[in-house]
């Protein structure tokens, strides 16, 4: 391992969690549910990252803002009802416990509650090796700099030495709101074009790639 970062920040879902299309099918759904129109995919992907609230927001622009509770309850009742059933991608326990015993400081940057993330972890079985974590609901939602500068201030790491890690648009430009150097998942939940276009580090398109690069590179 090189010694360019000490802080390695991973995004949850779509970064380590094979989760995106559960998010998909639960936004689509949640709406069928209350009558409403339903996001094509491309839509409710771009979402993915963001905090609950500001993601259905977006994917339902024009609904009146008193019914967002509804829709909130809908989504929560369709993604819960399945979490338990989504995996870590292939490679990725190995991953975090390589950077793990390397010495790197891990934290979580996510788009998921308090409450989402806990559940996430204990499924998982690699929560306890992330040093520190922020959600969306005790932070400014991506891609606000907040999650990324409390987690370095809580860290003792200044932004030359932290790496951001997301598939995102909202995680590489929430990286560069927070002086951060970024790499892209690129396959996660948003398009490579966009992924490029904010010019992360590199774009890695599998968990095998992602290890290469942090070996040879971080």
């Amino acid at each position: 391992m090189g010694a360019r970062f000490d802080l390695l920040v991973f995004d949850w879902d779509g970064t380590l969690l094979d989760s995106a299309g559960a998010i998909v099918r639960a936004i689509q759904a949640a709406c069928r549910d209350l009558g409403l129109p339903v996001p094509p995919e491309e839509r409710a992907r771009h979402v993915i990252g963001l905090g609950l609230s500001d993601a259905l927001q977006y994917a339902l622009p024009d609904l009146p803002a008193e019914r967002y509770p509804q829709l909130v309850d809908r989504y929560r009742h369709h993604y819960l009802a399945h979490d338990h059933e989504l995996h870590l991608f292939d490679g990725v326990p190995e991953l975090i416990g390589e950077l793990a015993e390397a010495g790197f400081l891990l934290a979580v940057a996510t788009g998921k509650s308090r409450l989402g993330l806990r559940r996430a972890f204990a499924h998982s079985g690699i929560g306890q090796c992330f040093h520190a974590s922020r959600c969306a609901d005790e932070c400014f939602s991506k891609p606000h700099p907040q999650m990324l500068c409390e987690l370095m201030d809580e860290l003792a790491v200044g932004a030359e030495r932290t790496l951001m890690i997301g598939d995102t648009t909202h995680d590489l430009q929430m990286a560069r709101n927070a002086g951060v150097a970024a790499l892209a998942a690129g396959y996660g939940a948003h398009p490579a074009a966009a992924l490029d276009a904010l010019a992360p580090l590199a774009r890695l398109q599998a968990i095998g790639e992602l290890a290469k690069w942090l070996r040879d590179n971080a």
